[in-house]
């Protein structure tokens, strides 16, 4: 299957999540909302959960609500404050996550940022500045270019203004230390190893928000989930320090041996695990196929889809190269091997994708 490099979108199930899951499906199968004996001991293991991701989050067991995944999780934040406030306008910064653009939808004021992907602070101070914005989102780090946000100072600039701050916690969870100072956090599980679909919502007490649907609570991912995050997060600090060192070889080694090649993102100020290049002259889908043919899985910086075929609106706001970009996110699994490896087949591919494109020699 070759070198799966891309923990930014998912990363591999944990095993401690596939032996939790397996232990809770036995146990945990029945409806948490019911009193029989069955739905009580799911009542027991979901608030165990509960309590075990809380106090990992640094928040109140009653604060953390679980939800069908990192969007979701995204969509309650937004939609909850907008009802409660009675307000509609979002302002967030212009790399903030799909998820999060699209929840804010086509009324919301959009705060420019750096080249690193950097919120600029005196532009959010003036947008949060009105009576018609319910909320404000700054994510806690970028998750096409790893830059941490400073999410502290932005927090006391919404708080000035009376706006709850909503962050995307989704790439800092379980592998770095969070934020302050926020209203409202949202999170993926299976961006730090746990099963797709469950997401959480941590909303501190005196935000005021309204949860706008209710979803039945998956037991059994619900504990994976949690029992994945405590593992993950026990060795955060050892796995952090050994992933930034192999993203700084790829950041040195990239930018030595492939000619026109910018690494972008924040060079300092930024998460241990993700680097995003942007290759001259190269068609970033040809490249990334190059790749997956030689083994290595890696994603477009330029988020691409097929059904859309739009640039990257992150990288179009830091104003750098929204082609030919490779994003490698490394995880648990990745090998200083594997890195290597990656990096001795690159230059070669990026030549062959040039010469394809009749471009070699520029």
């Amino acid at each position: 299957m070759g070198v799966y490099f891309d923990s930014a979108t998912a990363t591999p199930l944990h095993p401690v999540a596939r032996q939790a899951f397996q232990a809770a499906a036995d146990e945990g199968w029945a409806d948490p909302g019911k009193l029989y004996a069955q739905a009580r001991r799911a009542r027991q293991l979901l608030d165990a959960a509960r309590a075990s991701a809380a106090e990992i989050l640094g928040v109140r067991p009653d604060e953390l609500h679980f939800t069908a995944g990192g969007a979701d999780a995204v969509r309650q934040a937004v939609e909850g404050v907008r009802r409660a406030r009675g307000r509609r306008v979002v302002v967030h910064s212009a790399v903030e996550h799909s998820a999060v653009v699209k929840a804010a939808g086509p009324d919301a004021v959009a705060v420019p940022v750096s080249a690193t992907g950097r919120v600029d602070l005196d532009a959010l101070a003036s947008a949060v500045n009105s009576a018609e914005v319910a909320v404000a989102a700054v994510q806690s780090a970028n998750h096409e270019v790893g830059t941490v946000q400073p999410v502290a100072t932005a927090a006391e600039l919404c708080a000035g203004a009376g706006v709850p701050l909503l962050v995307d916690a989704a790439q800092s969870i379980g592998r770095a230390p969070l934020p302050t100072g926020w209203s409202l956090l949202a999170g993926s599980a299976r961006k730090w190893g746990g099963p797709a679909g469950v997401g959480l919502l941590a909303v501190r007490k005196g935000t005021r928000w309204e949860r706008p649907w209710e979803a039945a609570d998956d037991v059994p991912a619900i504990v994976a989930a949690a029992a994945s995050l405590r593992a993950v997060h026990e060795a955060a600090a050892v796995e952090s320090a050994r992933q930034h060192a192999l993203v700084d070889e790829i950041r040195r080694t990239v930018a030595a041996t492939v000619p026109d090649v910018e690494v972008v993102g924040d060079p300092v100020e930024r998460l241990p695990h993700i680097v995003t290049f942007s290759c001259l002259y190269v068609d970033g889908e040809v490249l990334l196929q190059a790749l997956d043919r030689a083994g290595f899985a890696v994603s477009s910086g330029s988020a691409c889809t097929a059904d859309t075929l739009r640039p990257s609106h992150v990288l179009a706001a830091m104003g750098v190269l929204t082609h030919g970009n490779v994003r490698v996110s490394l995880h648990r699994d990745v090998s200083e091997e594997d890195v290597r490896r990656f990096l001795a087949a690159l230059p070669p591919l990026v030549a062959a994708a040039r010469a394809e494109a009749g471009v070699a020699g520029l």
